[in-house]
């Protein structure tokens, strides 16, 4: 299977998105993600999907005959230009200094042909850091979590468990609070824990972070 990406600029309308899958299932194409961008009148898709086939000019014209569409550009997929993420969340003073390691770690790799990001969110508050830390598995492309802060525990150790449960990584910082307990690896220097984030998700790296997990630095 391929990996492709289109672009599909449309007519705002309903059942526009129904027709729109309804071509691609119709070439046997496995959507793996979908972005909406802009709203009436006119609207762009983005769809990335794998399939059997690398060449995708069916499809393309596929899409061309839907009623409402008024262009169709084959895009690179995210993966290849984003690449993978790594989100970093918590107290802004800490998430900057996590921020500097692992921008400054995935610099390294990604010269080297890797493509991996760095997204930040400074929160204050048990409720809102939960909630975000449960999101995370629902952005496209996340490979691991960092929580950077002084004190954090109650909801958002129960949020960290969930995520753990379903497959992502979580890094701590050494901090106050039920959340570097329930983390899969804890650093005491913000960043160095940046550094370690990246390096556990590059391919061009050999550090793995199953093999340190509930230990401390």
């Amino acid at each position: 299977m391929t990996s492709h990406a289109l672009v599909v600029s449309a007519t705002d309308e309903p059942g526009l998105l129904h027709r729109l899958t309804k071509v691609l299932a119709d070439h046997g194409a496995n959507i793996t993600s979908v972005d909406l961008h802009g709203g009436a009148p006119l609207s762009e898709i983005d769809f990335e999907f794998t399939l059997a086939e690398r060449d995708v000019s069916a499809v393309v014209e596929g899409l061309r005959a839907v009623s409402g569409v008024t262009g169709v550009d084959p895009i690179p997929p995210m993966g290849k230009i984003y690449g993978k993420r790594i989100v970093v969340a918590g107290g802004g003073a800490q998430v900057g200094f996590v921020a500097m390691g692992a921008i400054s770690e995935a610099d390294r790799h990604n010269i080297r042909g890797e493509r991996i990001s760095i997204d930040t969110i400074p929160l204050v508050g048990e409720k809102e850091l939960a909630a975000a830390v449960r999101a995370v598995v629902r952005l496209p492309r996340v490979k691991l979590l960092v929580l950077a802060g002084s004190i954090m525990g109650g909801e958002i150790t129960h949020a960290v468990e969930e995520v753990r449960a379903a497959g992502l990584p979580v890094i701590s910082l050494n901090m106050a609070g039920s959340v570097a307990e329930a983390a899969d690896l804890v650093v005491s220097d913000p960043v160095q824990a940046g550094v370690m984030a990246v390096m556990a998700v590059a391919d061009t790296a050999k550090f793995d972070i199953r093999r340190q997990t509930k230990r401390r630095y």
